[in-house]
Parts: C-alpha cells; sequence; structure tokens
C-alpha cells in the first residue's frame, strides 16, 4: 500500500461504486488498521475513553469518504460496514458481536413503511469488512475479509417480518419493550449501557453477518 493511496475526499461518496471499492479493500486484506488511523488523524483514544468507531472511520477515509451524520447508505447506493472478529475457544476467528445497521425512533418506526426504512436502504446492498479484534487496548487490528451482500429474496421477506414485529410492539408494547429476542435476522433494541439512554437501534444478527462475510457458522 502507497503512501498515496487514500483518494481524495469526496463531498458525497456517490461516485465510488461497489464494485471499485471491493477492488480497493481487497488491497486493505492483512493491514493492520492502527496505523492507517494515526495517518488519517481518527482518534482511537481520548482521556481514557476508547473511539469504538474508529476502524469503521479509517476504511471509510481510505475510500475517500468524509465523515458524515446522514442516515442514507454510506456510497449513494450500497452502505459499508466494519465489523470486529475475534480469536474464540476453539481457536477459530468469529464475530464478536452483532453488526448496528441503523439507529431509529418510535416515531419513525411506526410512520415509515418497510420499503422506505433506513434499514432496507442500508442492509439491501452493504460491503462488509471485517478485522480482528486482538483486545481492548485497540493496538492492533489486522483486516481479515471484505465481502459485498445483497438480500436474497427470502432474507428480505424475513427482515421486513422483523420489522413488521418490531412496528407491532411499538404500537402495543413500546418501544422499551423492543430487546434482543425480537427478529430472526435482524433485532431492534436500545442503543448504549442505559437501556436505551444511546437511543435505539436495528442490529444484524451474528447468523445473518457470518453468511455475509462466508466465514462459516
Amino acid at each position: 500500500m502507497h503512501e498515496d493511496a487514500q483518494l481524495p475526499l469526496l463531498a458525497s461518496g456517490r461516485r465510488l461504486t461497489r464494485a471499485d471499492a471491493l477492488d480497493r479493500l481487497a488491497t486493505l486484506v492483512g493491514v493492520d488498521l492502527r496505523p492507517l488511523a494515526d495517518r488519517y488523524g481518527v482518534t482511537v483514544w481520548r482521556d481514557g475513553r476508547r473511539n469504538k468507531g474508529w476502524a469503521g472511520m479509517v476504511v471509510e477515509r481510505y475510500l475517500g469518504l468524509a465523515a458524515n451524520g446522514t442516515q442514507a447508505p454510506d456510497f449513494g447506493d450500497w452502505e459499508l460496514k466494519v465489523v470486529p472478529l475475534a480469536l474464540a475457544a476453539d481457536g477459530r476467528l468469529r464475530l464478536k458481536e452483532t453488526m448496528a445497521v441503523t439507529m431509529f425512533t418510535a416515531a419513525d418506526l411506526e410512520s415509515r413503511e418497510f420499503e422506505e426504512s433506513h434499514l432496507l436502504a442500508k442492509l439491501g446492498r452493504i460491503v462488509v469488512v471485517a478485522r480482528v479484534y486482538e483486545g481492548p487496548e485497540e493496538a492492533r487490528s489486522v483486516v481479515q475479509a471484505v465481502a459485498g451482500f445483497d438480500l436474497t429474496d427470502a432474507d428480505r421477506a424475513q427482515v421486513r417480518a422483523d420489522y413488521e414485529e418490531a412496528r407491532w410492539m411499538v404500537r402495543t408494547q413500546g418501544a422499551w419493550a423492543l430487546d434482543g429476542r425480537v427478529g430472526r435476522l435482524v433485532q431492534p433494541r436500545p442503543k448504549g449501557a442505559g437501556h436505551g439512554s444511546g437511543g435505539m437501534g436495528f442490529y444484524a444478527k451474528k447468523a445473518l453477518v457470518t453468511r455475509m462475510l462466508g466465514i462459516g457458522a
């Protein structure tokens, strides 16, 4: 990887196709993201607190995407996600956690049909980058795999069912009834340590993300 590897930052990421991004991201496999964080000025630690999203920010900078806070897919018609893998007791790399897809409010969920949802927009056409999580100090994190994934018709139907289940629960029991037991492929649950203090989010379950990456059960 060359020093001039970073693309010019894009005011809108819509100019980078997913095929071009996958080609570019393939060059990151086997690369430690930690030195790139320093190169791109991405904070990993500040005042003793870890920036959990640092690796995703690094990969976005690598692809030339400027920081943004919108809920639309990162690159127009496709979304980028970076997920951690950790070494399991059997010596194999496994997905460390569910994958955050998008935030939502109870009002959004009640009023927005599935076809118009941020959940479908972000999950329908995606690129997933898997990095190795070696420990909380985040001194090193090597990219293990990169994959593009489109929801199949069956996946889409199930994600719709999960979305509608969440909508029904909000309408009948309230938003705080949502937890990790809801949904088969995606789960709606509170974000943050204070049971919703960080808002609500949709998360792709490990089985779905594992299938996206093609790394086995």
